[in-house]
């Protein structure tokens, strides 16, 4: 079961805490109030519940934060948001909660610092969780055709905070340059099956082999919803292992393996 299903129930701001739970408290206003009454004093949310809230509310926050990179908002940034939302699932409830966060990351004060701090405490560090976040917001960045100097620079800030090397965001951005993550699972030619997968042409099979199984298990929907993905976000790890399988694919036909 989903965690906002819960989350208007009230408990998750609170426990949680630190700067992610003022931030769900300004998104879920009096709602937080009205479902803090109804718990025990020892009442505590899921481990895994605990880490899809964080996400949830670092992945809009931020958003907003590096939509706001470049000094403005442009349309295409806000429907790459609306899409985000789409793909989780989100009703009327949550995608208003969700607009919420994303003008709180607007903020001239957002503490982005202190909201990735937590979120990296959160989810443990679990590097498939991270990086399925920074897709998110390399996506936000990439809404409008460009990524903006300035938006560059927030997302090497967000790799250095959440102790993510800048070579692995350069290798998302080819990948994302080459299709990931579009609705089309099928890569539209043969190097941006390579793109896509990471790997050079002149890569060996065995490495080849090696990529494609490194994203599968990076993106394999069970184990990033085991891991704290929320259960809606299914749909979307789904697509993108369907587009690594139709590179590998692609790439093994034109070599005759």
């Amino acid at each position: 079961m989903a965690w906002w299903g819960k989350a208007l129930g009230g408990a998750f701001g609170f426990l949680l805490g630190g700067p992610l739970g003022a931030l769900m408290g300004i998104a879920f206003g009096h709602g937080f109030d009205r479902g803090l009454g109804q718990l025990d004093d020892d009442s505590t949310p899921a481990e895994q519940e605990r880490i899809q809230a964080a996400f949830f509310t670092a992945t809009f926050s931020v958003m907003g934060h590096i939509a706001k990179a470049d000094g403005r908002v442009t349309r295409d940034e806000i429907r790459l948001a609306e899409d985000v939302m789409r793909r989780l699932g989100l009703d009327a409830d949550m995608r208003e909660a969700a607009r919420k966060l994303f003008n709180e990351g607007k903020s001239a004060d957002f503490p982005l610092a202190e909201v990735l701090a937590q979120f990296r405490r959160e989810v443990h560090r679990r590097t498939t969780l991270i990086q399925m976040f920074l897709e998110i917001q390399l996506q936000a960045a990439w809404a409008d055709g460009v990524v903006h100097p300035a938006e560059r620079d927030a997302l090497a800030g967000i790799c250095r905070h959440l102790g993510v090397p800048l070579a692995q965001l350069e290798r998302l951005e080819e990948m994302l340059r080459a299709g990931f993550g579009r609705s089309d699972a099928a890569p539209d030619s043969l190097d941006d099956a390579y793109d896509l997968l990471g790997v050079e042409p002149g890569v060996g099979d065995a490495e080849l082999k090696r990529a494609y199984r490194r994203l599968m298990s990076q993106h394999h929907p069970d184990k990033l919803v085991a891991k704290g993905l929320p259960d809606e976000m299914i749909k979307d790890a789904t697509a993108k292992t369907q587009q690594i399988k139709a590179a590998y694919e692609l790439i093994r036909q034109s070599r005759g393996t």
